[in-house]
């Protein structure tokens, strides 16, 4: 879900600074255990997030510039953690695909037409390995064997909020920030997938949640580089227009790409959504 979204967008810096406001009171003492029981519960409970097995999110991309054009994305999801991502820019595709071993990208072939398909570097495909897509890394932490450890208290957005350490089971580490009123996720870092800022840390932030047959899910992600990149830009923001859940998708779906690449059948949008060729979608690009 949108533990891949946004890790499926690249090249964007530090998100928007806390609001301005009086201290936060101190949030109550709890444990690391407590804090996901209670984080599982504000996003609809241990059940309801075991029986999501697709999903699909449409939405688009606010850039830096204003006056861009917003851009078009799909992205498909399916247990344990295939993906497909495709987002139109200037009536161009670009997708990301992974089959749960193996990724692939796909960009306008410039010179004959078509598409070129490049497969995952190693290093992106032990990322998307490390993705728990749909539901992330606390809904059945212990099953997953994801270690988590309390480290403290942050402010976040003007808000107190948990600071958990992850380890996953490949040994990757990740950090997610837990509101200590709402108790759902508001940040969480992961190291850079991109081979030029391989020592940044970046940050994605959750805004605007909003209920999706009894989940919670949140409309507008932005992605930042917290530490060890370039600094300077305004974030690129992800718009959740239209969530499905458990649409039915097909492995094929997920498969490695022939080259030309035709059009091929997908879940049905309906709706007003803008219409993109059969695609994040990795929380992020």
């Amino acid at each position: 879900m949108r533990w891949f979204a946004a890790a499926a967008l690249a090249g964007i810096v530090t998100a928007v600074a806390a609001a301005v406001g009086p201290p936060p009171a101190a949030p109550p003492a709890l444990t690391a255990a407590e804090i996901i029981d209670k984080n599982i519960a504000a996003r609809g409970g241990l059940e309801g997030w075991s029986k999501v097995q697709t999903m699909v999110w449409m939405g688009h991309i606010e850039g830096a510039n204003a006056s861009a054009p917003a851009m078009p994305f799909v992205l498909e999801l399916k247990r344990p953690n295939m993906t497909h991502f495709e987002i139109m820019s200037l009536k161009e595709k670009y997708s990301r695909i992974f089959d749960g071993s193996r990724g692939w990208k796909l960009r306008p072939n410039r010179n004959g037409g078509g598409q070129d398909v490049q497969a995952f570097s190693p290093d992106e495909v032990n990322f998307s390995r490390d993705e728990f897509v749909i539901d992330g890394p606390l809904v059945d932490y212990q099953a997953k064997g994801v270690a988590v450890n309390l480290d403290g208290v942050d402010e976040v957005d003007g808000r107190k909020a948990y600071r958990l350490s992850l380890k996953l089971p490949s040994g990757a580490a990740r950090r997610v920030w837990i509101d200590s009123e709402t108790y759902l996720d508001i940040r969480y870092d992961r190291p850079s997938s991109n081979p030029l800022t391989r020592n940044a840390a970046v940050s994605v932030y959750y805004r605007n949640y909003t209920t999706v047959d009894g989940l919670q899910i949140p409309l507008s992600i932005e992605r930042g580089a917290a530490t060890g990149a370039a600094a300077g830009n305004a974030p690129e923001k992800l718009r959740i227009d239209r969530v499905l859940v458990n649409p039915p998708l097909e492995d094929r779906a997920f498969a490695k790409p022939g080259v030309p690449r035709k059009q091929r059948a997908t879940v049905n949008l309906g709706g007003d959504v803008p219409p993109i060729p059969r695609v994040p979608g990795g929380p992020s690009r």
